[in-house]
């Protein structure tokens, strides 16, 4: 993807999870979908808001007074991102070190080591 991907706050990615999965609400909609799940008072979530057309991480459309706001990055190349940006900031850019640590550490059911495997034998050919 050539569009540059924004730094996005913990805060700022829960207000980007309800854009990615309802693109064109207003504010007020964006407040009420997070209004269960968080405890952020309304200009909480509108500062978020803000923060996030600076950052170009969304648009708007304005109808008179009413703005809807639509995301401008993708969900997947945001997790990307973060995914290498934390793999550089931990790992040193080193992914080995990374799986091991994952795998060793985590309970896996029978049907995630499949697929795990399944991915690896996709990736050697």
């Amino acid at each position: 993807m050539s569009k540059e991907i924004p730094k996005i706050s913990d805060a700022e990615w829960e207000v980007m999870k309800v854009l990615w999965t309802n693109s064109g609400l207003t504010a007020n909609e964006i407040i009420k979908s997070l209004e269960a799940g968080t405890h952020w008072s309304p200009k909480t979530v509108r500062t978020l808001i803000n923060r996030l057309v600076e950052k170009k991480a969304i648009g708007y459309n304005q109808e008179g007074r009413v703005y809807s706001y639509y995301p401008l990055v993708r969900e997947e190349d945001c997790v990307r991102f973060e995914t290498q940006t934390f793999i550089k900031r931990i790992y040193d850019g080193a992914l080995k070190p990374m799986l091991v640590n994952f795998l060793k550490d985590e309970k896996l059911s029978k049907e995630d080591i499949a697929e795990v495997k399944n991915i690896l034998d996709q990736r050697e050919c």
